[in-house]
């Protein structure tokens, strides 16, 4: 089985956690993925360790490496400054995002929408960045319905976007809706599954009441059936995850983007099982 896959990291913030990113980085690298990703901080945190990791990723490993970068709590000026430090780091993509108000301020900055973040971007650096975009095959969890959803991905797409990229999900036939609705509201880009493999179910779970990503029923069930069998949460996880990527994949997905949380084992265990390895 044969298709582009790509890898999101967080930025370390300490010297433990870039060993583990090394580590990670260096086990990862042998699966050739297109690029890697380095997100901007969960919960709006600050965005100071990024461009290290930016740096890091492309000089020590050779990645291709694109950072997330948001507009919430932003001015104009701070960003424009941010597209000149990542030109000069030799990124040619972005992923760029909404993101959260960081913690303490109250203004959301000169931009409010991933949209004027797109169309900012285009107007201060033209064709140099390929632009990644966020989807949400279950509907993004601050969406007035499902509609106006996938107006506010086509209002993005059309300001400049090259791709999408989803938030992760359980279930192949809300992506596969999606991307139908998409097409038939105009957008041709290619949307990109996110992957979450699934090595700690309560960890998983969490995430997933914050970003409104659902957990089937019948593998929620079975997860708190193993209770502390940790292999066995572990196993059945990649077993389910990697029976999606198949699906996903002969269904005709243009790649898939795993979220690796900095661990390389539960990636790994997914495409060992898709024949990606």
């Amino acid at each position: 089985m044969s298709f582009p896959i790509s890898f999101e990291f967080y930025p370390p913030k300490t010297d433990e956690q870039r060993a583990q990113l090394d580590k990670t980085a260096a086990k990862l690298k042998a699966q050739s993925p297109d690029y890697v990703s380095v997100t901007f901080g969960a919960g709006g945190s600050t965005l100071s360790h990024t461009p290290e990791a930016i740096q890091h990723l492309r000089g020590r490993h050779g990645y291709d490496a694109a950072p997330h970068i948001t507009c919430m709590g932003g001015s104009r000026e701070e960003i424009r400054g941010l597209l000149k430090l990542y030109k000069a780091l030799g990124a040619r993509r972005l992923v760029t995002l909404r993101g959260d108000l960081p913690s303490g301020m109250v203004s959301p900055g000169d931009l409010r929408y991933a949209s004027e973040l797109v169309e900012f971007i285009r107007n201060e650096t033209g064709d140099h960045f390929h632009i990644e975009v966020a989807a949400y095959p279950e509907t993004h969890p601050q969406a007035r319905d499902a509609h106006a959803d996938i107006k506010a991905f086509v209002t993005k797409v059309k300001a400049g976007a090259n791709g999408a990229i989803t938030q992760y999900f359980y279930n192949a036939d809300a992506y596969f809706r999606f991307v139908d609705d998409a097409r038939k509201a105009g957008v041709d880009v290619p949307i990109v599954p996110g992957i979450m493999p699934i090595s700690n179910f309560s960890q998983i779970r969490r995430f997933s009441e914050l970003c409104g990503a659902e957990i089937p029923r019948w593998v929620a069930q079975r997860m708190q059936a193993y209770a502390d069998d940790v292999d066995s949460v572990r196993e059945f996880g990649a077993e389910v995850v990697a029976q999606l990527c198949r699906r996903l994949v002969d269904g005709g997905a243009p790649g898939l983007h795993f979220y690796t949380l900095n661990l390389s084992k539960p990636t790994l265990n997914v495409l060992a099982r898709i024949g990606a390895v």
